[in-house]
């Protein structure tokens, strides 16, 4: 079970992140506040919540109040929570024909879904010694210890097996808008596919009534029949209203429903998942950011726990919806069906699609609008593209080395890309600020996240160094602080995957004090509060044979949103950012810092 940390040590670890954001005055007053929130109504509200969780065995304390964040919040799900991973090509490049990829990744994505409805997926464990316990006699033996104490036996091998509760929401489930608080909903009886090509929608079942999955050929026959239908793109495209502030879409939902539309949007909620088929192809991986991304906010329904999106020239990414579950699952999802759909396609560039009616089997949605859903539509249409507008993205690969040096010069990976991040933002705007690493908690059960906080008296300390008083300082030395960097990140980061950060703690006694209806504590009154909330450096980290890059919005508007991928020889960086922030230039400063702090490590001297 997620464990609940002690109130002192959240409160030693919370007051850890604020001081190099802080000057002397304000941190002793952040300071005072803490330590009379540990003292007293904290002290309660920790109480309250240990006595709470100790009730609730069969899940997690973060649970609930997660699950409201998201779904309470009334911002657009695109670009300000709706995250994307694009697939790596298919190694043969026959294969990337875009008809030939939707029909292979389709078959994969539902035999995936067969597999795990049928209880023979293979449990997702986390190997800390992988020689010992990713072995098929381990997996012999386990299989045979009841599920009560197996935890345990793989414990003792260094082996976790992380929490898979979210997986169920992959399939036919959708995030409904409803007013102040949206719905998940899940139809698991639901045997169809929702296609999206040039705003239009179709339907058509890729299960049958005993439960099998459709033929191959017959699902290509029917995409094929879908990418050839030449029906123009609807004067209102519908998945405009999936990009809109929750409240807005609730209410044009409920009119989408008095006017007829309730069998339509069923099919749409209810689908095993949503393809999104584009028409043109990729130019370049800033192209291929924004599609992933956002799209054109006609051919994607943003709600859908996820969109599985192939443009024309065979590239495919996921987009997906965040309330019902964190990276980590659709991660699995999409290394099984890249390796399934690159490793034994469904069919090949030669196959023929099954000679069927597709007419008759595919079924295209028609909605039913009056003058207010319209109206609606264009409103939606025009706030997306002026936000959208608005979003620059920009990336950088950085050649000169990756995570081999690094582990040979005894220094974590993350923590050094960490570090660019704090020195870049210091060199471009002269400050450090609040800063978001995401770390997956799902070790434990119902975990989701734990934030990591990259910024720290340590990396203030380095990154001045570095960009302030180079002169002053031998390579030794910094060389030295570059280690002292990594070693407190590292503990930070062991600390969060442990359930032991402090953010979602306070998360939860703010939370508890809230729903009790309690008057806020001035603890979280406290400006400096706020300021560590207000995450300038929003950053995620993930490395996968099956994902070329991944990315997501800036969580706030003067903000950088930063994915990144630490590879065996390189460095890629994705940047996204609104008009006060400049994306190229700090991407500049990141490779100037990672040039830096490599050359350091290689024992090299650093001119300024």
């Amino acid at each position: 079970r997620l464990p609940v940390p002690k109130l002192e040590d959240t409160i030693v670890r919370y007051l850890n992140a604020q001081k190099p954001l802080l000057n002397d005055d304000q941190f002793r007053k952040t300071e005072e506040l803490a330590h009379a929130f540990e003292k007293g109504i904290g002290r309660e509200l920790h109480e309250q919540l240990v006595a709470q969780d100790n009730q609730n065995k069969h899940t997690s304390y973060i649970t609930g109040p997660w699950f409201d964040m998201y779904l309470k919040a009334r911002e657009p799900v695109v670009l300000n929570f709706n995250a994307f991973m694009s697939f790596n090509p298919d190694p043969k490049p026959e294969y990337n024909d875009q008809l030939t990829r939707a029909t292979n990744m389709t078959v994969s994505a539902i035999r995936f879904m067969k597999t795990f409805r049928a209880g023979y997926l293979e449990p997702e464990v986390f190997h800390l010694n992988p020689e010992k316990s990713d072995t098929e006699l381990f997996k012999k033996i386990i299989r045979f210890v009841p599920s009560s104490v197996s935890w345990f036996g793989a414990y003792l091998v260094n082996a976790y097996p992380l929490d898979m509760s979210q997986y169920f929401r992959l399939f036919n489930s959708t995030r409904v808008p409803k007013l102040e608080k949206d719905e998940l909903y899940t139809d698991e009886k639901a045997k169809h596919l929702l296609i999206l090509r040039n705003g239009n929608f179709y339907v058509f079942d890729v299960i049958d009534r005993d439960g099998n999955m459709l033929k191959p050929s017959e699902i290509q026959a029917h995409l094929k029949y879908i990418l050839s239908d030449n029906s123009p793109a609807p004067a209102f495209p519908l998945g405009y209203l999936s990009s809109e502030n929750r409240d807005t879409w609730a209410s044009l939902r409920k009119h989408l429903l008095d006017n007829g539309n309730e069998e339509a949007l069923q099919k749409v909620d209810s689908a095993v998942f949503c393809l999104s088929l584009d028409d043109f192809p990729i130019k370049d991986f800033v192209h291929l950011s924004h599609t992933m991304l956002h799209g054109d906010g006609a051919n994607r329904w943003y709600d859908k726990s996820f969109n599985l999106i192939i443009t024309k020239d065979g590239t495919a990414g996921i987009n997906f919806e965040h309330s019902w579950g964190d990276g980590v699952a659709v991660l699995r999802f999409q290394n099984e069906v890249f390796k399934d759909s690159t490793k034994s396609p469904a069919i090949s560039p030669q196959s023929q699609p099954a000679s069927v009616d597709s007419s008759k089997a595919v079924q295209k949605l028609d909605f039913k609008l009056n003058d207010a859903l319209k109206a609606g539509i264009t409103k939606a249409k025009q706030k997306f593209d002026a936000t959208v507008e608005s979003l620059s993205v920009n990336m950088i690969q950085f050649q000169e080395g990756g995570k081999e040096l690094l582990k040979q010069k005894k220094v974590s990976p993350d923590a050094v890309a960490q570090l660019a991040f704090q020195m870049a933002f210091l060199r471009q705007y002269n400050q450090t600020v609040a800063t978001y690493e995401s770390c997956s908690t799902a070790a434990f059960k119902h975990g989701r996240t734990e934030t990591i906080r990259p910024a720290s008296v340590h990396t203030k300390k380095c990154s001045e160094a570095f960009v302030k008083e180079l002169s002053k300082h031998s390579t030794e030395e910094l060389q030295k602080l570059i280690v002292e960097c990594s070693k407190y990140h590292g503990r930070l980061t062991k600390e969060a995957a442990m359930g032991q950060g402090f953010d979602r703690h306070l998360f939860g006694l703010r939370y508890l004090a809230l729903s009790k209806g309690l008057a806020l504590p001035d603890f979280y009154q406290d400006q400096a509060y706020a300021r560590l909330n207000h995450n300038i450096l929003s950053t995620s980290t993930l490395v996968s044979p099956a994902v070329q890059l991944g990315g997501f919005g800036p969580v706030v508007s003067d903000g950088f949103g930063l994915g990144y991928q630490v590879h065996d020889n390189w460095i890629g960086c994705n940047v996204s950012s609104y008009p006060t922030r400049n994306g190229e230039e700090f991407l500049q400063c990141i490779y100037k810092s990672l040039e830096d702090i490599f050359n350091v490590l290689k024992g090299k001297k650093i001119g300024s």
